[in-house]
């Protein structure tokens, strides 16, 4: 009978295993229930959009607040499920595996998902600071991390960030040499001498015209007078075009190289699986005049 029993439960998490966790399904496509759990993430985007809305009335407020916590209650359910089905996977079984489950990237952005707020409504007291709200609910950005789980678009996204991130730090270094560089020159230049403007009088107040211009933003709000400012601005405002067209094209050929590679990846255990069963097709081939005699 406990046998049976045991049996039973870990049929049950098997099945809800499969259900949410996209790589363990031969089909291709979410679940219903990572489906349901998208069209929820969505919703809850929405709600967070209208909250910020003052026109809507108190009714509907209010709506949407009961809403909030229907989510937060799906979440947690759904959090408890995934660490309890997680122990299909080998790697994540008994405590020591949940620890390891716990900690990963997506474990992590599911506590978050619920928690804090989980923790606010629970305990928090009726007159709330509002800053305080708005930062448990920007939290709930957290949420995008659910649906990056279940878009491979999102995983070639990080395997393409992890393969040019050497390359992507050694730009970013290069950039925030440059634009130091040239806050320090407009500042002696617009700032010490020349026409002392107020916008150039320290180096982070020029900090923030080198990130406009070398961004190619150039908002206008803040710019070099004299000769010597304006020549040295052009100067700097060409570079910026090489500087932000350094990293996009890193960018675009590490990507470019993952998708050739996960296609070559694909092609290959699809020879594989043909191999395999031409092998199979002789080998019955082989046996079936044996049988014959």
């Amino acid at each position: 009978m406990v046998v049976q029993q045991v049996m039973t439960q870990m049929g049950l998490r098997h099945k809800l295993y499969m259900q949410m966790e996209p790589n363990a399904r031969d089909k291709h496509g979410l679940s219903a229930f990572n489906t349901f759990i998208v069209v929820l993430v969505l919703l809850s985007f929405l709600a967070l959009a209208l909250e910020t809305e003052s026109t809507m009335s108190e009714g509907w407020m209010r709506a949407i607040a009961i809403f909030n916590v229907i989510i937060i209650i799906v979440f947690a359910i759904e959090y408890i499920m995934r660490l309890w089905a997680a122990g299909e996977n080998p790697e994540y079984r008994g405590f020591v595996g949940r620890l390891k489950y716990i900690v990963t990237p997506y474990a992590v952005a599911d506590l978050i998902a619920f928690l804090p707020e989980l923790l606010w409504i629970l305990f928090a007291p009726e007159d709330s600071s509002q800053q305080i709200v708005m930062a448990l609910r920007v939290l709930r950005l957290a949420r995008l991390v659910k649906i990056a789980r279940f878009v491979p678009a999102f995983d070639v996204l990080g395997a393409t960030v992890r393969r040019s991130g050497t390359q992507l730090l050694t730009t970013l270094a290069m950039a925030l040499a440059l634009v130091y560089v040239s806050a320090v020159a407009l500042y002696f230049i617009e700032g010490v001498g020349g026409e002392k403007q107020e916008s150039f009088a320290s180096i982070p107040r020029a900090i923030w015209w080198a990130i406009a211009t070398l961004t190619t933003v150039g908002y206008g709000d803040v710019y070099p007078v004299t000769p010597l400012g304006r020549f040295f601005a052009s100067v700097i405002a060409i570079a910026g075009i090489g500087v932000v067209a350094l990293p996009a094209g890193v960018f675009a050929s590490a990507f470019s190289d993952e998708l050739r590679e996960r296609e070559n990846a694909k092609l290959e255990r699809r020879n594989q699986e043909l191999e395999a069963e031409v092998e199979e097709y002789e080998a019955m081939e082989e046996s079936a005049p044996e049988n014959q005699a």
